[in-house]
């Protein structure tokens, strides 16, 4: 992108001592936000939160160092948009994992200040002929994000087409922790899962999750929040939803990991994916005309 869009960008959104845009490494650009309640960045690329910290907090999102900063390319970590699939195209494997969303530079609709000293920016995409020609629907999204105490993010889906689509979806959040094996993630005693590691098995949760091998489970008709307790970093992470009735709970472990050009060694120790999500058979339908909303909020307390 070039300079004179960066320039444009603050000449018409920045926020004085708060909201500035920035040229990160490889040329795409982010929205840095700094006000009482929070710091954090928001990329362009993907509509994707990369940074978020609460002020006297240790930061919520994990991100890789090694992550790529590069069109066509995922970040690794952060708050991940998968849309319009979830995981891998159900019928052509050559199509990006987790859709385009995340790969794709979105625009920047509006940004400003809110009651209680929040800064909220909406980020947009449309269709267009690249779009088109992996998923050939109309459609427009966009993703409200609000950065205080709370970091909120609300994606609309609009079909604008004159046919129905379906969809699946998450927000695919990386947790910052201590370590991976210290933690316990509540909220989802009893739910039944689809375990993705062991052939797709339907199992049952039986008490808190905890971690210590390849995981990546989609939890079914689930609609209450999941609570990351840290005794490492003595706090809890909150990770509320709307919009989803499935769970993601997904860390790549070391053999996966090493596979894994944009993780660094032992980074799967320091993060936790918990992602609200339409995954499974908690599928999103749009007829002509339709609009859905998909939901988060992420929130931390001292345990």
């Amino acid at each position: 992108m070039s300079d004179s869009t960066l320039d444009d960008l603050n000449e018409r959104f920045s926020i004085p001592g708060c909201l500035t845009f920035k040229k990160a490494p490889g040329g795409l650009i982010y929205a840095e936000v700094n006000n009482d309640s929070a710091a954090a960045r928001v990329f362009l690329h993907g509509a994707q939160v990369t940074d978020y910290a609460p002020v006297g907090s240790e930061p919520l999102l994990f991100l890789s160092a090694l992550s790529r900063y590069e069109d066509n390319k995922a970040i690794r970590g952060g708050v991940p948009v998968s849309w319009p699939w979830f995981a891998d195209h159900p019928t052509d494997a050559s199509k990006p994992a987790h859709g385009f969303a995340r790969i794709t530079e979105w625009t920047v609709n509006k940004a400003g200040l809110v009651s209680g000293g929040e800064t909220s920016i909406t980020l947009g995409l449309a269709d267009s002929g690249a779009t088109r020609d992996l998923w050939d629907y109309s459609f427009e999204l966009d993703l409200d994000i609000s950065i205080g105490s709370a970091l909120d993010l609300v994606l609309t889906m609009k079909n604008t087409g004159d046919k129905p689509f379906s969809i699946t979806s998450a927000f695919h959040g990386y947790y910052n922790i201590s370590a991976i094996q210290d933690i316990a993630i509540s909220g989802l005693e009893n739910a039944g899962y689809i375990d993705k590691v062991d052939g797709f098995k339907v199992k049952k949760q039986n008490g808190p999750i905890q971690i210590s091998d390849e995981t990546d489970r989609i939890y079914m008709h689930t609609e209450k929040e999941c609570v990351i307790s840290d005794p490492g970093f003595d706090r809890n992470i909150r990770v509320r939803k709307s919009g989803s009735s499935s769970t993601v709970v997904w860390n790549p472990w070391k053999e996966k990991a090493r596979s894994m050009s944009d993780l660094g060694d032992g980074d799967y120790l320091r993060f936790v994916c918990v992602e609200a999500a339409n995954a499974g058979d908690d599928i999103v339908h749009l007829p002509p005309g339709g609009e859905r909303r998909l939901g988060l909020n992420v929130t931390t307390e001292e345990r």
